[in-house]
């Protein structure tokens, strides 16, 4: 038989499992792929951190705009995120996820940056290729908030049967948003790794945790 103490430490245990317990939500999303997402079909997500809206538009070479939009729940963490890059003058693409918690919180439309054709006086070296990690550059004019010039390598297998390893690699301008992004996930399973780089020059900026370590470094030798 728990002695008075015993009985006590139980009863705490009990009450810490109760709590932990109740702080597990459950949410009701509206969860779609491409051209469902007019349907609003809905999903329980246990012990989920949310819902997310997701919509990307890109367009390659002159062709028309393609429209991805994915919604759902979140499995993990959800960090909004809106971002938009003219890639040499053959890829412009816009990226917006939002997040939200609350029955069906993501059901209204998702939204991507509005690009802009006003120039903003900033001039970046740009080019895109689809073959390999290197291209050509050339100067281009950046526009609205596409402020910051920006390399973005990209990698990936094609979904579909037999699928080839995906190689993106592009130069241009962006939005400040845009700049230093590691293994954000694109156009479905292309992994893409920003850089911010220097309008002249065009070579990568150093990041500043870089930018202060190596400070860090420098004075120590000094002293040393």
């Amino acid at each position: 038989m728990l002695q008075p103490s015993g009985r006590k430490s139980l009863l705490a245990l009990c009450v810490l499992a109760a709590c932990a317990l109740s702080t597990v939500e459950s949410y009701v999303c509206t969860q779609c792929f491409l051209d469902e997402c007019g349907t609003d079909k809905q999903t329980t997500c246990e012990a989920s951190h949310g819902c997310f809206s997701n919509k990307q538009e890109y367009n390659t070479s002159g062709q028309p705009s393609s429209l991805l939009e994915l919604k759902g729940c979140s499995p993990s963490t959800c960090v909004p995120l809106s971002f938009s890059a003219t890639l040499g003058k053959e890829m412009t693409f816009a990226f917006g996820r939002q997040c939200c918690e609350g029955p069906q919180c993501n059901q209204g439309e998702a939204q991507a940056p509005q690009k802009s054709s006003d120039s903003n006086g900033i001039t970046c070296h740009a080019c895109y290729s689809e073959t390999d990690i290197a291209c050509t550059t050339a100067p281009l004019t950046c526009t609205g908030a596409e402020t910051k010039c920006v390399e973005v390598i990209g990698t990936g297998v094609d979904t579909s049967p037999g699928g080839n390893m995906l190689v993106r690699f592009g130069m241009g301008c962006a939005t400040e948003t845009a700049c230093n992004l590691k293994g954000e996930i694109v156009l479905g399973s292309l992994k893409i790794n920003t850089y911010c780089v220097d309008p002249i020059s065009g070579s990568r900026l150093l990041t500043p945790i870089l930018s202060s370590t190596l400070t860090g470094l420098f004075l120590l030798k000094v002293l040393l």
